[in-house]
């Protein structure tokens, strides 16, 4: 789960992560007394979506003046944002937050992850501050300097100075940024977070550390820990298959290709993908069914998937375990019951029951289904179909 930047900044000021001072408003009309509140003579209006590069698509301004901050803030609240990570259809603009002007001295980058394949957190730093992070990371990545911290013994010191000295900082400024760094690894761990990012890190021209962006995810499956982030999801920024596939037990991402995808595993779910894309196609989502999928879930799967118009083809890819293969045949005929299927529908099954699944999926008297045996087989069909060879 993500939040908005000033939800991020609300938990990083719980625990001593410094921030500018600043309100969130849904109104333009509340954007002057915000402004007031918060005092000064310089401001920042800023658009809350999920979604970086706010800045480059006109989602941020610097009002110098009341009237400003109003104007921008009534420019912004209603807009439709396209950034490089909303894609062209952008996201409307529901709420702006207003932030009082801070005097930089320098940009920085900070932020946490988790490396999967060290299997520990590693907190990054990067003089490029302001600057997309996966564009330093592609182009000059020798200027992100990484350290791994073991959970064991937390953050330490010597990852401050370690960070700090690629950061150029001075002696003044190694304490300062050190107390930064660890209220952050806090808020990463405390939190149950997947990423805790800032970008820009500014340093002040009193030598100061301020968190001047803030992006936060979560893990879900550790959310029950946390009712209070819970509590900050915002449903208007995520996709609304993918909320009602949650809501029936399905793992559902959406994707850019064309080729459906039904599968019970992640694990299995990433390889079928992987193999499409081997054949020459693209995947249209993730979905995975689970291990205790019903005849009902299924052709749920089914109506979700088909409710995207890039769809040409679907590939279900069931390995029967916990999930019985005839249940997923079930499935299957009963979503061509309820829902109108058009497009071919390639079907790989193996493991429980696949014997039977075939049988009641051959005895049908469904045209469009096409059978494979094995995933190899069903991939490259798949991709014939989206083709119509």
């Amino acid at each position: 789960m993500n939040i908005h930047e000033y939800q991020a900044k609300q938990i990083f000021a719980k625990y001593g992560v410094p921030i500018p001072k600043g309100k969130m408003v849904e109104k333009a009309e509340d954007a002057k007394d915000a402004a007031r509140e918060i005092g000064g003579n310089i401001w920042v209006v800023k658009a809350q979506i999920h979604a970086g590069g706010r800045g480059k698509g006109g989602g941020v301004k610097l009002a110098r003046s009341i009237d400003e901050v109003e104007k921008y803030a009534s420019d912004i609240i209603g807009m439709t944002l396209v950034t490089h990570q909303t894609g062209p259809a952008g996201k409307l603009v529901k709420k702006a937050y207003i932030e009082g002007g801070i005097d930089i001295k320098k940009e920085l980058y900070l932020g946490m992850v988790l490396d999967r394949a060290k299997e520990l957190p590693v907190m990054m730093a990067s003089t490029e501050g302001g600057v997309e992070i996966e564009k330093v990371a592609a182009e000059t990545p020798e200027r992100i300097i990484k350290v791994e911290i073991d959970p064991l013994t937390g953050f330490q010191g010597y990852h401050a100075r370690e960070l700090a000295f690629g950061l150029n900082l001075t002696k003044e400024q190694i304490k300062e940024f050190g107390k930064f760094a660890k209220a952050l690894y806090k808020v990463y761990t405390l939190n149950d977070a997947s990423l805790v990012e800032i970008n820009p890190l500014v340093l002040t021209a009193d030598d100061k550390f301020i968190a001047l962006d803030a992006k936060m995810g979560f893990d879900d499956n550790a959310l029950f820990r946390h009712p209070d982030i819970s509590e900050m999801r915002d449903f208007d920024e995520e996709d609304p298959a993918e909320i009602e596939a949650n809501n029936y037990g399905l793992s559902y991402v959406k994707l850019d290709g064309n080729v459906g995808c039904m599968v019970n595993g992640a694990g299995l779910a990433m390889s079928t993908m992987d193999i499409i894309k081997l054949e020459g196609g693209e995947p249209a989502n993730f979905l995975d069914v689970g291990g205790k999928a019903s005849a009902s879930t299924v052709a749920k799967g089914f109506e979700i998937i088909l409710k995207d118009s890039n769809v040409k083809a679907i590939l279900v890819n069931i390995f029967g375990g916990i999930v019985r293969c005839d249940r997923i045949a079930n499935g299957i005929l009963e979503a061509t019951e309820t829902i109108k299927v058009e497009v071919p529908i390639v079907v790989r099954l193996d493991g429980t029951n696949a014997k039977e699944a075939i049988e009641i999926i051959g005895n049908s008297s469904l045209t469009n289904i096409i059978s494979a045996t094995d995933l190899g087989d069903a991939a490259r069909k798949v991709v014939k179909a989206v083709k119509g060879v």
